[in-house]
Formats: structure tokens, C-alpha cells, sequence
């Protein structure tokens, strides 16, 4: 059975495009509804219990059962239905055409199930669907530049390319504390080559090309820490900053490395939820960045 597809309550007249995007993002309910954004839930599985993510699963529970989990659980993409219908809801709400941010192509065929909804509306509402090539608030970050161009009054393809536009500039990086849900996922990409000294090292990987790549190896966390928020400071002039964490208990730590940062928009703090969190592993902590 398909999960349902969730939308959240905009504020104010939100007619014209409107922007889908799908669990992955691990943006807030709040920040959701304040921008009209609509989501659209992937599944987690423990065994044969398969859980609608955000909806029958939220980030603490997930953080919890893994605590006591011995396999890894996995995920599994939203169906075309599921899309459908939040593309539906949108043009219900008023809007004229929707643009969809997608978790990376290159680590989930969510991306595909988008696709297929946006073909069978041909004709009766145009969508877009943008490939974020990335993860957690790396995606959430391009999904919040086109909310906050269509609510502009943007054009569909004005959105759609700011969007794209993101896609190409946003740098997004991760001090990784264990390497095994990565391992096990079989999502860990160019960073295969750490797998031989996992035990001895606190890795730090970007994602590139929408996969996840080794940038660097460090001897211990807070050396990876430091060395994640020496890569932010030196990036120069930053347009929106996102840091995350993925139940990480020296979060606060990391944050005040970042105290002398000053994006020109307010720092986005969130979670990693169930989707990510299943390949980062628990204590996983990241960064996305938009230069100015």
C-alpha cells in the first residue's frame, strides 16, 4: 500500500508554483508549512515492519530503534502515486505548475517515481522535477531557493532553474563516525577506499556528483570536526549555510566552531532523519553551503 502523500498548510495566497520535494530533505514541519513546500514520504524498514517515514516514524523513534537494532534497516522510494497525488494537491490549492527537488539520482530512484508522476499530469499541470544531486538539507537548501523564488511570483521555469542553479554552486560535506551503514547500504561510492583503515580514522566525505566521495582522512572526531569547519570558513562569502547532525551528541561542539560564520541568511539547523540516517549512521555530522 502506498504511503499517503503529506502537504503542508502554506500561509497566505500560494497560488502560482508551488514546490514538492520528498523526505530526504529532513526540513523542519514548520519550515515546510512557512514556505508552502509539499512532501512526499520514502518508507524505512526494520525486518519485515515497514514504516512511512515522518508519519509513522519520526527522527527520534528511528534514532532509537537503531540503538537497539542489530541489522541496518533500509528504504525504499515513494511510488509515482504517492507524487501524483502531492502534485495534485498542489493545483487543487491554486497552482498553475509545480516544480519537485529530488534526493540525489545517483542514490535512489525516488527521483524516477517523480518523473513518471510528472508525465501522467502532462497536460493538465506542467512539473518540473530537479535532480538535487545531494542530501539532508543539501537538498533542503535547493528545495527552499525555489519556494522562496516562487513566492516571488516566478515564472515555472524561473523556479526551476534557480533551483538548478543551487544544484550547480552547493558544496555539501559530512565527518562520517562510523563507515559500516554506509558499507552495508552499498551507497558509499568513491569512498570505498576507506574501508581498509575504518577502524583507525574519522572520515570526512562530500557529495559530489550526487554520490558520496572520500575528501578526506582524520585521525580523530575532533580533528574531522575541525578540519569539516575549517572547510566552511574557508569557502569565503556564503549565501545560506546548513549544518546537521545525525543524533550526535558533540552537535554543540561542532556549532561553535561555525560561531564566526556569518552567512547572509540565517544558519538552518536540522536532523538527519530516517532516510539519511540509515547510510550516515548514527554520529554522522554535516555541512551544506551555498556561496554568495
Amino acid at each position: 500500500m502506498p504511503g499517503p502523500a503529506r502537504e503542508t498548510t502554506p500561509r497566505g495566497n500560494m497560488a502560482g508554483v508551488r514546490v514538492v520535494t520528498d523526505s530526504a530533505c529532513d526540513l523542519s514541519d514548520e519550515l515546510l508549512a512557512e514556505l508552502g513546500i509539499g512532501l512526499v514520504s520514502l518508507r524505512i524498514r526494520f525486518g519485515s515492519e515497514e514504516l512511512v517515514d515522518r508519519t509513522e516514524l519520526s527522527t527520534a523513534e528511528f534514532w532509537s530503534r537503531c540503538a537497539s537494532y542489530d541489522g541496518l534497516p533500509e528504504t525504499s522510494a515513494p511510488s509515482p502515486g504517492q507524487f501524483q497525488t502531492a502534485f495534485e494537491a498542489m493545483a487543487k490549492d491554486g497552482a498553475d505548475g509545480v516544480v519537485c527537488v529530488s534526493l540525489s539520482s545517483k542514490l535512489s530512484a525516488t527521483i524516477e517515481a517523480a518523473r513518471q508522476a510528472a508525465r501522467a499530469l502532462e497536460g493538465s499541470l506542467p512539473v518540473r522535477v530537479v535532480d538535487s544531486l545531494s542530501v539532508t538539507l543539501g537538498q533542503g537548501l535547493v528545495a527552499i531557493e525555489a519556494a522562496q523564488r516562487a513566492g516571488r511570483s516566478a515564472s515555472l521555469d524561473d523556479v526551476a532553474e534557480a533551483a538548478e542553479a543551487v544544484v550547480a554552486k552547493m558544496k555539501v560535506y559530512g565527518a562520517i563516525d562510523t563507515l559500516d551503514n554506509l558499507r552495508k547500504g552499498g551507497r558509499i561510492g568513491g569512498a570505498r577506499a576507506l574501508l581498509g583503515s575504518m577502524l583507525s580514522i574519522k572520515p570526512v566525505i562530500e557529495v559530489a556528483h550526487g554520490i558520496v566521495e572520500e575528501e578526506s582522512k582524520q585521525r580523530t572526531r575532533s580533528r574531522s570536526l575541525r578540519y569539516l569547519a575549517d572547510r566552511v570558513k574557508a569557502a569565503g562569502p556564503i549565501s545560506r549555510l546548513a549544518a546537521f547532525s545525525a543524533a550526535a551528541p558533540d552537535i554543540d561542539t561542532f556549532l561553535s566552531m561555525l560561531d564566526d560564520v556569518h552567512p547572509t541568511e540565517k544558519v538552518l539547523l536540522g536532523e538527519v532523519g530516517p532516510v539519511i540516517g540509515t547510510h550516515a549512521g548514527p554520529g554522522a555530522i554535516g555541512v551544506a553551503w551555498i556561496p554568495a
